[in-house]
């Protein structure tokens, strides 16, 4: 085995938690070429993954302005790529059956061709290596190392892999130090975004919450949210919310106002510890190995809670946000915080 290809269509936090399953691999087999096949809106995560030997990137045309015809040109170049690379192994990285990812994997022309299948479609054209998808909630990462047991790849997940690129992290911390940070390592990162309604924490809290931190730790808070309006159906991005918490906090964030994930990872490089919502940033920072409090609405936490980091996670019965306080999100940061300091 020479070659393997991975296959991940989904957002940012899917991405990162297939992280440990390409380095189970490349562990188990150092020699072995791997390729990651990832969309236009994720690819920056994987970005300098030392793990990896190539990156494919294709598509979505919801992600691109270019019309249907030059997305689907595009992609069908990206396979042309894929197939003359000859790869011997491609892996459809998907919790569930997913006809697109299954047929991506097709596509590839690899040999051996793994993905998960459904109970009410134990058969898969496209895979001619089906594996039963997870019948019970599992972690996403475990799931993901679920699907690399074939190439006799086990034991225990590896941490999550994110690196920042140097570039952007001294732009990152130039900019901060500009605004004021004192010290890389020695800031709170909040991020205040999240993709689905229920997760969201107001900026309320988030304010309450920053100064509360500001007052009794002393410490900087460094502000980043998706950019953009909230009006956005794709991705509703988070610039009057954090306008509003820049201007009402006694004392000023750190604001940093992010235009892609690269810029995200390295302004979040900056920090000793993060406060988020669930969601891809969240991920990120687990794979900068950042401890993390997180406030949830109704995501499953046993699929998706942080991977490999210590972390407090926030979440009531109700299934929102809205539901917790900024006293008790301070509660949480404080016991993670001062365990930090003990250790």
């Amino acid at each position: 085995m020479n070659k393997v290809l991975f296959i991940r269509r989904d957002n940012i936090g899917d991405l990162i938690c297939t992280t440990p399953a390409i380095k189970a691999l490349k562990l188990k087999y150092p020699a072995v070429k791997i390729g990651v096949l990832v969309n236009s809106y994720n690819a920056d995560a994987i970005k300098g993954n030392p793990d990896i030997d190539q990156v494919f990137v294709y598509e979505k045309e919801k992600h691109s302005q270019k019309g249907r015809i030059n997305v689907l040109l595009g992609n069908l170049n990206v396979i042309r790529r894929i197939r003359k690379e000859k790869f011997e192994v491609a892996i459809g990285c998907s919790y569930t059956y997913s006809r697109r990812v299954a047929r991506l994997t097709y596509l590839s022309g690899a040999a051996l061709k793994i993905g998960y299948v459904s109970k009410d479609r134990p058969a898969s054209k496209f895979y001619n290596k089906p594996l039963a998808e997870p019948g019970e909630s599992m972690h996403e990462v475990e799931a993901m190392m679920g699907l690399v047991k074939p190439l006799a790849v086990a034991g225990p997940p590896p941490l999550m892999t994110i690196k920042a690129d140097p570039g952007e992290l001294e732009k990152a911390l130039q900019y901060l130090k500009r605004l004021g940070l004192k010290e890389k390592g020695k800031a709170v990162v909040f991020h205040i975004s999240s993709r689905k309604p229920q997760n969201r924490w107001p900026g309320e809290r988030f304010k309450a919450l920053g100064e509360l931190i500001q007052d009794k730790l002393g410490l900087d808070i460094i502000l980043l949210w998706s950019p953009g309006n909230s009006s956005n159906p794709f991705h509703p991005g988070d610039d009057e919310t954090a306008e509003w918490i820049i201007s009402k906090m006694k004392r000023k964030p750190l604001a940093y106002r992010t235009l892609a994930v690269s810029e995200l990872i390295a302004a979040m490089s900056a920090g000793s510890l993060v406060v988020c919502s669930d969601g891809g940033a969240m991920h990120i920072a687990a794979g900068l190995g950042k401890p993390i409090v997180t406030i949830w609405g109704s995501t499953d936490k046993k699929r998706w809670a942080p991977w490999g980091v210590p972390y407090r996670l926030l979440q009531k019965e109700q299934g929102l946000a809205t539901e917790i306080s900024s006293e008790e999100a301070f509660k949480a940061f404080i016991d993670l915080y001062s365990r930090g300091k003990a250790e």
